[in-house]
């Protein structure tokens, strides 16, 4: 038995309102960076579904840039910590780590010759440094400001300038190396939130959450003009990027739009409209050869067109907050992923072009606890919102009118045909028929944590925090309790029917899976041992004879019914992260989501 990491869908960079987002260019113009979590994620700008992502930060990273050789990433981390790694192989091997200050690191610019690096943030000593980078020895200091530093840049040629740009509302200006303080720069009124040298170092701009975006002498730190005049965005501006040949620029701003500037005559040349929702501000932006990126507060990745301002040429889609649930669908002979997050976000990936998507109109308000797909091509998704929804896979449109209110908070749900659905709610077992509510379980003597219903339809099983299994008879439009039960060895986490009906799987909090015969009074077919820590999700394969589980302990088991040895250990399958959800595509395609956003297709050999 073995398996292989087919494909990896990245999260989106992960976004906090008010905050700007910086993106990482490759100096060879084909991948772009960003963060999400502890996680890194490179993606090709041409075919963004190809894309990498680099795990080794304990803590949240903030930042990263590859150095102008494009060999290294430097990325820096909520701790202050730096890791300096191998762009060129697979394994990303560690080069240096170095801790400049202690505190989140909010920026970082290399030198042209890929030789020093400064970095810039929230220290408590201090809030930046500049330092070689095989030595970590230090190459001047950044002083200056009495405040957390937000940005950094470096001039791309010599003689070599640096500047930087606070909360204390000013710029600073360094000559160097060794990098000296010259003089502190005073024209925005509010944050400065990004600089950023011109390639060919000729200028650069300062950009503040007052909508001032300021153009000054790349060499003597002089002042040139105000892009727009008075004003260059309505609201605070977040980012900004130099097209390659200096002439142009882009800004990316919490008014929710984009511009594009001429840089000698200081005026805007096309304002690109990305919405009127909150979730359209935009934090971030990136120049990258032919490519104008931006992203937006939903952490949407928007390719912008010149042509066409108001309609971006692609948005790249997904989720930017930790995934909670998953499942798999086949509709029109294509394969589609629906998960759901921590936000209440459902993303649909269509696997073939690796396209994510979601449904119009409004959704779920909180995480999405769990999620299956009915025989009427439903989505029926249960979430902390104290919903249960049931959303047309084929009309990709949420409405009022299929969302069922529950009396309290449901954390799983499971179908089965004619319409049939089980929420299990803190303290209550709902039985729903047709999107409705037709009996309700509650005064229960357990707390039930998660349900199956029967492929059949004939049984209801729900597991409680006590251990046992309870097996209710449906009859009708009622759930029966006719006193029948069965044991799994801990309070229950999971469980589900295999698709033909045979079997019932259970998972515990005490590292267990059990797996029950049903046809032979629900005994115990096999225990599966294997997991170090509590195990939280399952799934089933088609073929009724493997099924899949996953643990706190980071652990994906493939386990094979009738041989609880026969089994195959899939270890951090999503490094520092436990897996939240599991699905299979066909009977050799597994699918895993996880706490880092991200979503990984595997192909398995029996």
């Amino acid at each position: 038995m073995s398996y292989e990491l087919k494909h990896v869908f990245a999260s989106l960079p992960q976004m906090e309102r008010g905050v700007a987002k910086v993106l990482g260019g490759d100096p060879k113009g084909n991948n772009f960076l960003y963060t999400n979590g502890k996680s890194v994620i490179i993606r090709n700008i041409n075919n963004p579904a190809i894309a990498d992502i680099y795990t080794e930060h304990p803590h949240q990273v903030t930042v990263a840039k590859y150095a102008p050789s494009g060999f290294y990433i430097a990325s820096g981390d909520v701790s202050g910590k730096i890791r300096i790694w191998d762009t060129t192989q697979k394994e990303h091997l560690l080069k240096y780590e170095y801790q400049p200050f202690g505190g989140k690191i909010k920026d970082i610019a290399w030198t042209e010759d890929s030789k020093r690096i400064a970095c810039v943030g929230e220290g408590r000593e201090k809030f930046g440094a500049v330092f070689l980078w095989d030595t970590g020895s230090s190459v001047g200091e950044i002083s200056g400001h009495s405040k957390v530093i937000n940005s950094v840049d470096i001039k791309q040629t010599r003689p070599y300038r640096l500047i930087s740009g606070s909360d204390d509302n000013c710029g600073a200006f360094f000559e160097g190396p060794p990098f000296k303080f010259k003089f502190s720069i005073t024209d925005h009124s509010r944050f400065v939130n990004c600089v950023r040298f011109s390639p060919d170092g000729n200028r650069f701009c300062t950009a503040g959450a007052d909508g001032q975006i300021f153009l000054y002498d790349g060499k003597t730190g002089e002042k040139i003009c105000a892009l727009g005049g008075a004003k260059a965005h309505e609201g605070g501006v977040y980012a900004v990027s130099w097209s390659p040949d200096s002439s142009q620029l882009i800004s990316a701003s919490g008014d929710k739009t984009v511009k594009l500037w001429d840089v000698g005559t200081s005026t805007a040349l096309t304002t690109f409209n990305m919405g009127a929702d909150v979730m359209d501000q935009q934090l971030g932006c990136l120049w990258q050869k032919d490519h104008l990126l931006s992203v937006s507060l939903s952490g949407y990745i928007n390719y912008l067109d010149k042509s066409n301002p108001d309609r971006p040429l692609r948005t790249i889609k997904g989720h930017s907050k930790s995934i909670q649930s998953l499942t798999v669908h086949k509709n029109g002979g294509r394969s589609y992923i629906y998960s759901g997050s921590h936000d209440g976000h459902i993303n649909i990936l269509s696997l073939g072009g690796g396209h994510n998507n979601d449904f119009s109109g409004k959704g779920h308000s909180n995480l999405v606890t769990k999620m299956a797909v009915d025989d009427a091509d439903q989505l029926v998704t249960c979430s902390m919102d104290d919903t249960v929804r049931f959303t047309s896979v084929t009309k990709k449109e949420y409405s009022a009118s299929n969302l069922v209110k529950m009396d309290v908070q449901p954390k799983h749900v499971s179908v089965a045909a004619g319409g049939l659905a089980l929420a299990v709610c803190i303290g209550q077992v709902v039985f729903l028929k047709d999107k409705k509510k037709v009996f309700t379980l509650d005064s229960l003597d357990y707390e039930p944590e998660a349900g199956a219903i029967h492929p059949g339809g004939s049984t209801a099983a729900v597991g409680g925090a006590d251990g046992k299994v309870r097996l209710y008879s449906v009859q009708g439009n009622t759930l029966k309790d006719e006193g029948k039960s069965v044991e799994a060895k801990g309070p229950v986490t999971d469980m589900a029917y295999s698709k033909d009906g045979a079997y019932l799987a259970v998972t515990d909090e005490k590292k267990v899976v059990t797996v029950f015969t049903v046809a032979d009074n629900y005994s115990v077919k096999n225990d599966f041992y294997g997991h170090h820590a509590k195990v939280v999700t399952l799934a089933w394969s088609p073929d009724n004879e493997h099924f899949a589980s996953g643990g706190m302990d980071m652990m994906v088991y493939v386990w094979t019914v009738n041989d609880a040895d026969k089994r195959l250990k899939i270890p951090d399958a999503h490094r520092l992260h436990h897996v939240s959800g599991l699905a299979w595509i066909d009977e050799h395609t597994l699918v895993t989501t996880s706490h880092d956003a991200s979503v990984k297709q595997w192909t398995l050999k029996f």
